[in-house]
């Protein structure tokens, strides 16, 4: 475009000067014509030199800026909302979504009543790790805080909100941890303060790139919260 526009100024220009030189000719021989007849001539064409330049200066302001276009990222379909009562043998009960999978914890270091909440469409992982109270429990939140602290050097932001359900003696703490490199975008713990104690945290089993998977993240974390606020000990 730009070198189409470069070729038409300079045939312009030719034009222009073309017929400049036109319009001096009856100046060469006074006896052909008379001196307001050659100005006319030289005032018409010099109109059409203005037009022509006029012209061109459209022609090029018009022309379009691109820009680069924004990152973007595949859309992810999520499933409906819908909920199924987790309730066992276990010391515990909560509600879990019907698109995820309880699965019993077997790691190497597992210990009774650990579960994982899986997501198998989005990759993702809520770890379940119980513990029973014997005098501990500063120890327990301990631990908590340093699990979530280790993510510190790739999270931008890590915001703490308290949870209180008196009535069933739930008591705890979320951690939403903000950044995207960081691997675990939110944790919490709960706990009676005298016999139970629990901790979760969510994992992608993928790269960390919490920009593209924020829709995701924010649909767990809802589900998390719903597990969270109606959860009970046995």
């Amino acid at each position: 475009m730009l070198l189409k526009l470069f070729f038409l100024r300079i045939s312009a220009f030719k034009l222009a000067v073309g017929n400049w030189q036109i319009c001096k000719l009856p100046t060469a021989n006074s006896d052909l014509g008379n001196t307001p007849k050659s100005g006319f001539y030289q005032e018409h064409l010099l109109k059409k030199f203005y037009v022509i330049f006029g012209l061109i200066a459209v022609l090029t302001s018009c022309e379009e800026t691109k820009y680069p276009k924004p990152k973007g990222y595949l859309r992810i379909d999520l499933p409906q909302k819908e909920y199924i009562l987790f309730d066992s043998t276990f010391p515990y009960s909560f509600e879990y979504p019907a698109y995820a999978k309880l699965v019993p914890d077997n790691g190497e270091n597992t210990e009774p009543y650990w579960l994982n909440l899986e997501f198998p469409k989005f990759k993702g992982k809520v770890y379940l790790s119980y513990k029973k109270l014997n005098g501990n429990l500063p120890r327990f939140i301990e631990e908590s805080r340093n699990m979530v602290m280790k993510h510190i050097p790739k999270a931008s932001s890590i915001e703490q909100k308290a949870f209180e359900n008196p009535a069933s003696k739930v008591y705890g703490l979320t951690y939403t941890i903000s950044g995207s490199d960081a691997a675990s975008p939110f944790q919490f713990y709960l706990t009676d303060s005298t016999n139970h104690f629990l901790r979760g945290a969510l994992y992608f089993h993928a790269v960390p790139n919490n920009d593209s998977l924020a829709p995701v993240i924010k649909f767990i974390e809802e589900d998390i919260q719903h597990l969270i606020e109606g959860f009970r000990w046995e």
